[in-house]
Order: structure tokens, then sequence, then C-alpha cells
């Protein structure tokens, strides 16, 4: 079983920062690629952010150059960094691992934390 459980949104206003945390309560392989999505109301689920093996990311255009993720493996957690926040940027975000199991990929969420950029 991986849980997932992300902590660190909140009310900020436009310009300001964030860093989201998701602890797994489960065991995290090294292999394991960690990321983070987000869902504005009346929206879908979106793509953030990936970390993989290697310390390897991507990101979406919209947060490229504000956002940084990292992992520390050693802690069963990821972060997303998230500096001068923008009102769009108001959304769920959730915490995602990918697993693989060739010739499968395995998908495990978190519940989400709520973030609210608003002056």
């Amino acid at each position: 079983q991986v849980q997932l459980v992300e902590s660190g949104g909140g009310l900020v206003q436009p310009g300001g920062s964030l860093r989201l945390s998701c602890t797994a309560s489960g065991t995290i392989f090294s292999t394991d690629a960690m990321g983070w999505y987000r869902q504005a109301p009346g929206k879908e689920r979106e793509f953030v952010a990936i970390i993989h093996i290697g310390t390897s990311t991507n990101y979406a255009d919209s947060v490229k150059g504000r956002f940084t993720i990292s992992r520390d493996n050693a802690k069963n957690t990821v972060y997303l960094q998230m500096n001068s926040l923008k009102p769009d940027d108001t959304a769920v975000y959730y915490c995602n691992v990918q697993r693989s199991r060739w010739p499968n990929v395995l998908n495990y969420w978190g519940q989400g934390t709520q973030v609210t950029v608003s002056s």
C-alpha cells in the first residue's frame, strides 16, 4: 500500500510563495516517479510537475520558472516549492506516485491540499 498525505496549502497573496509537502506512509522506491497535479474549480485535473529517477524533472508550461519539485526518498517525501504565485494557481493540489511494474504502471494519489492565491 502507498498512502499519500499532502500538506502546506493555504491562503497567500499574489506574488507570494508556498511549499507543499507530500509524505508517503508506505514504501516509496527511488525508481518511483513522484509528482504534483492540480484541479481548479470547474476544471479537469492537470499536470503540474514530476520528478523521476536521477532527479530529472518536467513542468507544465504554466509553472515553469516559478515552481520547483524535489524529493527526499529517505523521508518518503516530495516537495513543491511555489514562487510568484498567481490567482490562476488557485486549486487543490494532489500528490502522485507512479510505479512501473512492466508492462503496467500504477498510480497513487493523495487527497489534496487547497492552495488559494488571492488579495
